[in-house]
């Protein structure tokens, strides 16, 4: 239970870094195409419960074997 807890936690911390970084660099840079970043992430998230895919799972998945699958599309 505690290896999914720290999985939990790594898919949470990647993905806040992409909003992160999408939303700061098209407030630095002033290019809003960055905000496509953001645009895709979310429609991810919102998606990932009917698809049951997430592709942020799909590599902690791999990376971490000892540990139970989550949203590994079944």
């Amino acid at each position: 239970m505690e290896k999914n807890i720290s999985k939990v936690r790594a898919h949470d911390a990647i993905v806040g870094i992409l909003y992160l970084s999408g939303v700061g660099l098209s407030y630095l840079t002033g290019n809003y195409s960055f905000l496509w970043i953001v645009i895709g992430v979310g429609f991810l998230q919102i998606i990932s419960p009917f698809t049951k895919f997430c592709p942020v799972y799909f590599v902690l998945n791999k990376m971490m074997p000892n540990s139970d699958p989550i949203q590994n599309g079944k």
